[in-house]
């Protein structure tokens, strides 16, 4: 009962933010009201105290920030937090002579990656704003055209491909649009060329119109004659990495016990 009625609250919890209503921050900000109004009380009286001392402040708006106190340093776990890190991490190490993005998140990921070298980003969505060392192009990699064959040496496509073809952001509802996508980025690349890749896993299914959930099985098969795999990670449901795991060993075939993991591949073009 105790399990089902958590289950009941995440999913309330995550309806509510489809509309903008952050439950945790609700309550974090009731919490937040009795120290809210102690803290200022205090702050006030030590201000009339201070009113002759040079450099004095005069107070402004009320800038109420009530459920700050509640929250941790940062994140230092997740899918987002981990794969941006640790694929930032081989690029840096593996030096290609040009790097393309298609999809990945601009501040996070890209962000990690231009703090240290060009890159060239491709995304369906426009992107406002010139920051140096990120070279921005609108563009839908589902449809196939052909001026980016053979176009780099290094590419990578993280918490993207799962997406493609859903609407979500745009994109033409097309059930094969993933695989649409998946095609274009194996043209993209030049043989023997390096492949960041990531998405989400778990048992097989779509959950429409966020993303597309895949087995490890399924990607390994995409794979299957196209690329060698260098390299797998995943983070597991409770946001931890796991590095150096065997994407083609007997945990593999259940996607490593997770439900909504992901797993981060170093391929190598064939």
């Amino acid at each position: 009962m105790e399990f089902n009625m958590r289950r009941v609250a995440q999913r309330l919890a995550s309806l509510l933010a489809l509309f903008g209503f952050d439950a945790t921050k609700f309550v974090g900000s009731v919490r937040g009201l009795w120290p809210y109004f102690r803290n200022r009380a205090t702050f006030k009286r030590q201000m009339a105290a201070a009113q002759a001392t040079a450099g004095h402040f005069a107070m402004g708006r009320s800038y109420p920030s009530l459920s700050d106190r509640y929250d941790e340093a940062g994140t230092a776990q997740g899918h987002y937090f981990h794969q941006d890190l640790y694929v930032a991490q081989l690029i840096f190490r593996n030096k290609p002579h040009r790097h393309v993005d298609v999809g990945s998140r601009v501040d996070g990921f890209v962000a990690h990656v231009a703090s240290f070298r060009k890159i060239e980003v491709l995304d369906i969505r426009p992107l406002q704003g010139a920051v140096e060392n990120i070279l921005f192009h609108c563009r839908d990699i589902t449809e196939e055209r052909t001026d980016l064959d053979g176009y780099t040496d290094s590419l990578s496509c993280l918490h993207a491909l799962e997406h493609f073809g859903l609407g979500r952001y745009g994109d033409a509802v097309d059930y094969d649009g993933y695989q649409k996508g998946w095609d274009n980025l194996y043209r993209m690349l030049t043989t023997g060329g390096k492949f960041y890749f990531s998405t989400p896993i778990g048992p097989q299914r779509i959950e429409f119109d966020a993303h597309r959930v895949f087995s490890v099985s399924t990607l390994v098969k995409m794979m299957h004659g196209k690329y060698r795999i260098d390299g797998f990670a995943y983070v597991d449901d409770a946001g931890s990495l796991v590095r150096d795991a065997n994407p083609t060993g007997e945990e593999a075939q259940e996607s490593f016990g997770c439900d909504y993991g992901c797993g981060i591949f170093e391929l190598t073009k064939l």
